[in-house]
C-alpha cells in the first residue's frame, strides 16, 4: 500500500528538496570553496571579469566559470551581499538533479515509481548530498548537469526514436557539466556509467548510432574546449602555470592510499547500514525482483569507487558522485524490507531495528541533548528550540511505533521527516556552536580603512573567506620568496597572519608601523575543532621612513 499517490511524487521531491536544501540558506558561515566562487562572481559583476575570471584581482582559471556565472546572475537579481541568493543556484541544480534521477530511474531503469521515489529520497538525505546541495561550490553543478547527459545518452541507445535529438541533448548537458568543473564528472560519473551500461545492458544497434554519437562528441568538445582555448589565446602563460599547478596537485597533494575510499557507504550518513546491506550481492541476489537493474546500480557504484581510488589525490567530498547510484542501489534493499519485513527471520531484522531504532532514539533525545550541550538556545532562540523539542521527539516516537508494528514503509518516510525536521528546526540553532567571543568579521576593517584613508594589503596567503568578507581585493605583498611587491603608497594598511609576524618585521624594517587592531574570523575558539589559524589577522598601518 502506498502512502502517497504517484502523481504527487515529483511535487513531494521538490518540497523535500526545498526544505532540506533551501531552508535557512544564510545561516551557515561561508566556507573556503564557496568564498572562492563568490569572490569570483563579485569581480565578474563589479569589474567585468566574466571570461578571464579572477579572484582577488588575480587570474582564477582553475575551474570553468559556469557555476560562477549562475552565482553572479543570482547576486545581480537578489543582492551581491545576500548569502542565500549566492547559494540559490546550487539549490536549484540539486533539486533538478533529484528530479532527473527520479525520471531516469523509472523511465530508463524500469524502477517502479515508488522505488524511484524512495531512491531519490535516500539520495536527498544522504550526508554529503546534504552538504553539497546547500553550498555554492562546483561539485553539485557538474554532477547535476551530467545526470541529464547520462539520461539522454541512455535514451540514445535504448530508443530508436529521436536519436539526433537525444545525441544533441546529451552532448549539451555533458558539455555544461564540463563547463562546471572540467572533466571531473566525465571521469567520476559518466565513464563508470558507460562501463556498467556496456557490461549489463550492452550497446544496442551501435552501428546505426555512430553518426549521432559523433554529433554528441562534437558538441561536447566544442562546449568543453571553447573557454580553455579562449584563456590560452589571451592569457596563455598564466593558463599554463595554473594547469601545471593543478596537474601537480592531483598527484602530490592530499595523497591517500588506494583503499582510502573503501568506507564510501558511510558518506550516506543515516543510510550507512542499509547502503552496506544493499552492496552485499550474495545476500541481495535472491531478494531482488529486477536482478539486471540491481546489478547495474551495484556495478556503477563500485566502478566509481575504483576509478576514484586510482587518483592519488583523495578527499571525502570527491565521493559525491558515488552517492547517486548508491542511493538507487540502496532502494532495492528498502523495497525488499517494505515488501517482506514481516516474513523475515529475526537475525535479518536486527540491522533494521538497530539502524532505525538509533535514529528514533536520537530524535527522542533532542530536547535533552539541546539542554545539556546548549542551554543558551532556550534563551536566545526560544521559538526554534521549543519547536525542535516538540516536533522531533514525536517523529522519534512514531518511528518506534512503526517499528513495533513492523511497518517499514512508515519507518522509511518518518526517517525522511526526521531529516527535514532537523534541517528546518535545528539548523537555525547552529549559531550556538560559535563560541569565539573575539569573533569579528574583517568586513569591519573596510570601514576602518576608509576612515584612515589607506589602501589595505595582505602580507601573504590571502584566505578566500577574508577576501569575501572584506568586500574588495586584498593585494598580496609577499608573492614568493624571491618576489616582494611592496606597495607604492607612502602610507598604507597591511593585514598579517599572526603566525607570520616575524616575516613581516623582517620585510618592513624601513617602515614605521603601528598595530591598530586584531581580527579573529574564526567562529570557534583557538584549540577547538574548526579553528583555522589562517583566518586570524593583525592590522597595521605603515609609513615609509624618511
Amino acid at each position: 500500500m502506498r502512502l502517497f499517490e504517484e502523481t504527487y511524487y515529483p511535487w513531494i521531491i521538490v518540497i523535500v528538496g526545498l526544505i532540506i536544501f533551501g531552508s535557512h540558506l544564510g545561516v551557515l558561515p561561508i566556507n573556503i570553496m564557496e568564498a572562492r566562487n563568490f569572490v569570483t562572481a563579485r569581480e565578474m559583476i563589479l569589474d567585468g571579469h566574466w571570461i578571464l575570471t579572477t579572484m582577488n584581482d588575480a587570474p582564477r582559471y582553475e575551474k570553468p566559470p559556469l557555476p560562477t556565472w549562475l552565482t553572479a546572475f543570482s547576486a545581480m537579481m537578489f543582492g551581491i551581499k545576500n548569502v542565500a541568493a549566492l547559494r540559490l543556484p546550487a539549490v536549484i541544480i540539486t533539486i533538478a538533479l533529484l528530479l532527473g534521477v527520479y525520471t531516469f530511474s523509472f523511465k530508463r531503469l524500469k524502477f517502479s515509481k515508488t522505488q524511484a521515489f524512495n531512491g531519490v529520497l535516500i539520495l536527498a538525505t544522504s550526508f554529503y548530498m546534504l552538504f553539497s546541495g546547500r553550498n555554492g561550490q562546483w561539485d553539485i553543478f557538474t554532477h547535476g548537469f551530467m545526470i541529464f547527459g547520462i539520461y539522454y545518452f541512455f535514451l540514445l541507445f535504448e530508443s530508436q526514436e529521436k536519436t539526433y535529438r537525444n545525441a544533441l541533448l546529451s552532448g549539451l548537458f555533458i558539455g555544461l557539466s564540463f563547463m562546471s568543473k572540467g572533466p571531473v564528472s566525465l571521469f567520476a560519473l559518466f565513464l563508470p556509467f558507460v562501463i556498467a551500461y556496456g557490461i549489463i545492458y550492452e550497446f544496442k544497434s551501435f552501428k546505426s548510432k555512430i553518426i549521432p554519437l559523433l554529433i554528441l562528441i562534437l558538441i561536447t568538445i566544442v562546449l568543453s574546449a571553447w573557454w580553455p582555448y579562449y584563456i590560452y589565446l589571451f592569457d596563455g602563460n598564466e593558463a599554463q602555470r595554473i594547469a601545471d599547478k593543478e596537474a601537480n596537485a592531483w598527484v602530490n597533494r592530499n595523497v591517500r592510499p588506494f583503499y582510502y575510499y573503501w568506507s564510501f557507504f558511510t558518506q550516506s550518513g543515516i543510510w550507512t547500514l542499509p547502503a552496506f546491506m544493499g552492496l552485499l550481492y550474495p545476500y541481495m541476489k535472491p531478494r531482488v525482483e529486477d536482478l539486471k537493474g540491481y546489478q547495474f546500480t551495484l556495478l556503477w557504484t563500485l566502478i566509481i569507487v575504483i576509478l576514484l581510488s586510482v587518483i592519488p589525490e583523495k578527499k571525502s567530498r570527491y565521493l559525491l558522485p558515488v552517492l547517486i547510484p548508491l542511493a538507487l542501489n540502496t532502494s532495492y534493499y528498502i523495497k525488499y524490507l517494505i515488501d517482506r519485513f514481516k516474513e523475515l527471520q529475526n537475525k535479518e531484522r536486527i540491522p533494521v531495528y538497530f539502524n532505525f531504532g538509533l535514529i528514533g532514539l536520537i530524535a527522542i533525545a533532542v530536547p535533552v541533548l539541546l539542554f545539556i550541550q546548549f542551554k543558551s538556545v532556550f534563551e536566545t532562540s526560544l521559538i526554534w528550540s521549543v519547536s525542535a523539542s516538540l516536533v522531533i521527539p514525536v517523529i522519534g516516537i512514531l518511528i518506534f511505533r512503526a517499528l513495533f508494528r513492523q511497518n517499514i514503509q512508515k519507518v522509511f518516510y518518518l526517517t525522511i521527516a526526521f531529516v527535514c525536521a532537523v534541517m528546518l528546526l535545528l539548523l537555525p540553532l547552529s549559531s550556538v556552536v560559535n563560541t569565539n567571543k573575539k569573533y569579528e568579521e574583517i568586513s569591519a576593517l573596510n570601514t576602518l580603512a576608509k576612515k584612515e584613508k589607506v589602501k589595505v594589503y595582505d602580507l601573504m596567503n590571502s584566505a578566500p573567506e577574508l577576501i569575501w568578507s572584506y568586500g574588495e581585493p586584498l593585494p598580496i605583498v609577499y608573492k614568493t620568496v624571491d618576489f616582494v611587491d611592496y606597495p607604492e603608497e607612502e602610507r598604507f594598511g597591511l593585514i598579517v597572519q599572526q603566525s607570520s609576524r616575524d616575516v613581516f618585521k623582517d620585510l618592513f624594517k624601513d617602515y614605521n608601523y603601528e598595530l591598530i587592531s586584531e581580527y579573529y574570523h574564526n567562529l570557534s575558539n583557538e584549540g577547538k575543532r574548526g579553528y583555522k589559524q589562517r583566518l586570524t589577522r593583525d592590522f597595521y598601518i605603515l609609513t615609509k621612513k624618511k
